[in-house]
């Protein structure tokens, strides 16, 4: 099955919004098995509209709408499909009463447009929004698959997940049964990676390969094909074996983890705490370590120590250190992590300090940086990094290998 995804708003090509919903629809038709070969953004015109659909009927089995859905008069794409396909809307009454419902909870009043969000294609499966308004719908037309979705991600990417990925998957043609998963790679570049890996990704045909860097990360998806599915699990086991004997020592996790994510289990799995120290960084780790469930009994604490009188008053830097060795130095990181995790009673302590930029600092370029680990009954490290980009992509670079570093040292123990 081949889709085509149509997005549906002026606001899109006017660059108020980006179209983000392609992407999550891409990505999910994959696990699918269901290629993707065009993105189409088209304007809240029904003749442009209708057009978008007529070239797309051309060189794909299942159209994907999104937005033009709401109450409005500008919201066009039910009625535009409707009188393409020669059929009806009318109205769900579960989608009225759910429309109703919302305007009594939140004590508003509800005018006659709002009704429009409740019409649906004659004859096709309603896809329930549970939370907007506008139900989705699949619609099966003589020689195409049409699914509605609505614009906005909060309510489009739930209702997909739990509505869409069953309704596609049930009007499958074919019984094969696809099996994907993502290899994530860190602290290697995709061209390094690819030529690697270059006589495997050559030879791929089933599974196939599909590399993508990321932000200061690249994945590798796999995804098998076959009648039966621990056929296809060991195709998928197979190729990744190959991959991995490879560049198996960038490797970090699968399919939707994270580096932060990967630390938290690593820790949790030895039952050791943490403390962080950041200077550059300015508190971006325990940020994003505190976005993972059950932070809290990892994390005792941290400092952002930004000022060298922070450093020295509250992070018992010694002064001959500041002055001698300076705040971007290798000394200073180590004795920044192990105080902050003697500070707050860890068993890890971390630091960052360096310089962000744009300018220098203590004679040291921009995107210099010295990394800090304290771990109880070890060695204290220290990791000096040269990193490239702006100010922002410096202090996000630094997080992610403090938590790269890290784990590296754990696995180590």
């Amino acid at each position: 099955m081949n889709a085509e995804i149509i997005a549906v708003g002026s606001e899109l090509l006017l660059g108020q919004i980006v179209n983000s919903n392609a992407r999550f629809i891409s990505r999910q038709l994959a696990d699918l098995g269901i290629n993707v070969y065009y993105h189409t953004v088209v304007g809240d015109n029904t003749d442009r509209l209708k057009s978008a659909i007529e070239v797309a009927e051309t060189r794909a089995d299942l159209l994907i709408f999104t937005g033009g859905l709401g109450p409005t008069k500008d919201d066009l794409t039910k009625e535009t499909i409707a009188r393409h396909l020669e059929t009806e809307l009318e109205l769900d009454n579960d989608a009225l009463v759910s429309i109703e419902e919302y305007f009594a909870r939140t004590r508003r009043t509800m005018t006659e447009n709002n009704k429009k969000q409740a019409l649906v294609l004659k004859g096709s499966k309603i896809l329930q929004n549970e939370h907007g308004m506008a139900p989705g719908m699949l619609y099966q037309g003589e020689q195409h698959k049409y699914m509605l979705l609505p614009g906005p991600p909060k309510e489009m990417e739930p209702m997909f997940l739990k509505y869409g990925h069953s309704a596609l998957q049930l009007n499958k043609d074919d019984e094969e049964v696809i099996m994907s998963r993502v290899l994530r790679f860190f602290g290697i570049g995709e061209a390094m990676l690819e030529t690697e890996i270059m006589d495997i990704l050559d030879a791929q045909d089933n599974p196939t390969i599909a590399p993508l860097a990321g932000d200061s990360e690249v994945t590798l998806r796999l995804t098998a094909k076959h009648a039966q599915s621990q056929t296809a699990l060991e195709m998928l086991n197979e190729t990744e074996e190959k991959i991995l004997s490879r560049v198996g020592t960038y490797f970090y996790g699968y399919d939707d983890t994270s580096l932060v994510a990967e630390l938290s289990k690593s820790l949790v799995d030895n039952k050791l705490t943490i403390a962080a120290a950041e200077s550059l960084t300015g508190g971006m780790f325990q940020k994003e370590f505190t976005s993972i469930a059950g932070a809290g009994s990892l994390l005792k604490g941290g400092v952002v120590c930004y000022t060298n009188e922070v450093k020295a008053k509250v992070l018992k830097v010694k002064h001959k250190t500041i002055e001698n060795d300076g705040v971007v130095s290798a000394q200073c990181a180590a004795e920044l992590a192990e105080n902050v995790a003697d500070i707050m009673n860890a068993d890890i302590g971390i630091s960052f300090t360096g310089v962000a930029g744009p300018d220098e600092l203590e004679g040291h370029p921009a995107g210099t940086v010295y990394i800090g680990l304290s771990l109880k009954g070890h060695p204290t490290k220290v990791e000096k990094l040269n990193l490239g980009g702006g100010r922002a992509a410096v202090r996000t670079r630094s997080v992610l290998y403090g938590c790269h570093f890290l784990l590296k040292m754990m696995n180590e123990m």
